[in-house]
């Protein structure tokens, strides 16, 4: 049990320093695998030369020269990012068909809701579900309260929020995205005595909390159609021989999922699939998505939305009752 502790803790140390745990200052961190260099020896004072004066002249001709790359350099910034953005619009292409009507959509959770890791600033899945939505002139309007950090008793506490419980009482789907961050702070408060069964214990109150979260969300609005996005283990990738790790995630996710199966209008997207190889998927942090992560998330969300439409698309309205 001291081993599987000590691997749990070195696998968890790349996201602790990364995570929103660590918020008091900024921190650089090198990649796995790759060793600080030695610091090199204090060389003495060089001798200091004199040289002859500047002209203003050549001065001028510099700073012109520096604001110019400085120009072109920001151009050529802009230029990629519109690129990037007009590739995440195409990732989804033709997928939006179904949806018929006016919608409204509250997005809510952790970092993953907020959008953390998308290099190009865009919002993360709910950036790219609205780049979608405005390509093909779909009156579907989005509202994103993601806080990084976010855990269940935290999401529990927002939606006392006048606006956020405004917000979702006219909702007509609910993302939220929500569970890693409390699977993350069993590793914070029992970091040096860490032991499988205090995720297990910790899993029941999570449990406990997600189904008062629906409960909440239920009063809220009945008529809206809940998802709850599932999360992934981004160590798979470095550390995929510790199958204690894999075996975490996979129980808090199934536990999510049964919570969901409770409830006639809430629904589990597993994403965990998604991440496999997280070199490609995964941020500089080594545990937010980056933007091809997001594509994918927003790919599996719209086409859990679009299953649901189609079913309700095929049924008319005035035979439901009957």
């Amino acid at each position: 049990m001291i081993i599987i502790a000590s691997l749990l803790i070195v696998c968890f140390l790349s996201f602790l320093t990364f995570s929103e745990f660590n918020q008091t200052k900024s921190v650089i961190v090198k990649p796995p695998g790759i060793l600080a260099e030695q610091l090199e020896n204090r060389a003495e004072d060089p001798i200091v030369e004199e040289k002859e004066p500047i002209e203003d002249d050549v001065i001028d001709i510099a700073t012109e020269e520096g604001e110019q790359l400085e120009a072109d350099n920001e151009i050529e910034k802009r230029t990629i990012t519109e690129e990037i953005k007009q590739k995440i619009r195409e990732v989804v292409e033709g997928t939006i068909n179904l949806f018929k009507k006016d919608l409204k959509i509250v997005a809510i959770g952790d970092s993953l809701t907020e959008g953390i890791g998308d290099e190009t600033e865009s919002g993360g899945y709910v950036g790219i579900l609205n780049h979608t939505f405005e390509d093909h002139h779909a009156n579907i309007k989005i509202e994103n309260y993601g806080k990084k950090g976010n855990r269940t008793d935290q999401l529990l506490k927002r939606l006392d929020n006048k606006e956020i419980a405004s917000s979702i009482a006219k909702a007509d789907i609910i993302l939220i995205t929500i569970g890693a961050n409390d699977v993350m702070k069993v590793v914070k408060d029992h970091f040096m005595n860490l032991h499988l069964e205090l995720f297990e214990k910790e899993k029941l109150s999570y449990i406990e909390r997600l189904r008062t979260i629906i409960n909440k969300i239920d009063e809220l609005n009945p008529d809206a159609q809940t998802y709850i996005i599932g999360f992934y283990n981004p160590f798979e990738e470095h550390f995929s021989e510790i199958s204690e790790l894999g075996m975490i995630m996979n129980d808090w996710n199934k536990a999510s999922e049964t919570v969901t199966e409770d409830f006639n209008n809430v629904s589990f997207i597993p994403i965990d699939d998604l991440f496999i190889e997280s070199d490609v998927v995964l941020a500089d942090d080594y545990f937010h998505p980056n933007t091809s992560g997001y594509k994918q998330m927003a790919k599996r969300v719209l086409e859990s939305l679009e299953e649901i439409s189609l079913e309700t698309e095929i049924i008319p309205e005035n035979l439901v009752n009957e």
